[in-house]
């Protein structure tokens, strides 16, 4: 499963920059054609960062990546732990 999030990352970001470009360079009179780019642009961004973040996730899970940055938990005061 973690492939094809990986593959759908990939392909969501190139439509992202792909739809981008196009949305920047429209010179269609009535708006029409970058309105839809930049719809497009906006739906590959938002799919990527949420393929990004399962993959950051899984990473940290499986021992790949090190984790963010936290607090260890006999560090935490005991207002922090409730």
């Amino acid at each position: 499963m973690t492939k094809v999030i990986a593959i759908l990352n990939v392909v969501a970001w190139s439509g992202f920059w792909a739809f981008g470009y196009l949305a920047l360079t429209a010179a269609a009179p009535n708006g029409t054609e970058a309105l839809v780019a930049s719809l497009l642009a906006a739906a590959g961004a938002g799919v990527g960062m949420y393929c990004w973040f399962q993959l950051v996730r899984h990473s940290e899970a499986i021992g790949y990546a090190r984790p963010a940055n936290r607090v260890p938990a006999h560090l935490k005061t005991q207002e922090e732990r409730s």
